[in-house]
């Protein structure tokens, strides 16, 4: 998919107008391209229509106008839209209790590299995690990591012909898996691929 650069934002003020739709309509997109493994679990994949709604509702946030600032935030969001042979997505661990969450980071230091992806009759996907930046350290991993999935042309081949997608989590402390996908997120997904 193609970067995004600063013509395909909207101006402050248009978006202030457009806001409630956009956003609307952004959810309605969101719904095909999350998928919950277990009970704590979720990856929420990304495509240019979500980056461009982050990107839009931050320079909204922080009041953003200027050139340089809106380019710095487009150079930060943009890595995360998949560029052909990949998925990303950003993985979330959400335990909504303080204390469960403190625990279960400390027992989950390197789940993010244990998150796959899997295509019907090839090898599991494992995540490339964090390129960015690290998000663990030796005492518990983050609550939120940034994914990408590369794909082999061979396993692009067959989701496009149809084959199931499925998606899960092997740490020694977290097993499940969505096996496979519903079919409109799976159709969401291979929609991805170049």
């Amino acid at each position: 998919m193609q970067a995004l650069t600063r013509t395909d934002l909207m101006p402050l003020e248009t978006y202030a107008e457009k806001r409630a739709d956009q956003r609307a309509q952004v959810m309605q997109h969101k719904k095909h391209r999350q998928v919950h493994i277990g009970a704590y679990a979720t990856l929420y994949f990304e495509d240019r229509t979500t980056i461009r709604y982050q990107i839009q509702e931050m320079l909204r946030a922080e009041r953003i106008f200027e050139r340089a600032a809106i380019q710095e935030e487009l150079d930060a969001y943009n890595p995360l839209i998949p560029d052909g042979s990949n998925l990303k997505a950003t993985f979330m661990l959400e335990y909504t209790d303080p204390e469960l969450r403190k625990a279960e980071l400390a027992r989950l230091i390197g789940i993010e590299d244990r998150v796959w992806l899997g295509v019907d009759g090839h090898a599991r996907v494992y995540a490339i995690a964090d390129e960015d930046m690290e998000r663990e350290n030796a005492e518990k991993t983050s609550s939120v990591h940034f994914l990408r999935f590369e794909f082999e042309r061979a396993m692009i081949a067959a989701l496009k012909s149809g084959a199931a997608l499925g998606a899960g989590i092997d740490h020694e402390h977290y097993r499940d898996d969505v096996q496979p996908l519903p079919q409109a997120v799976r159709d969401a997904l291979v929609a991805d691929f170049d």
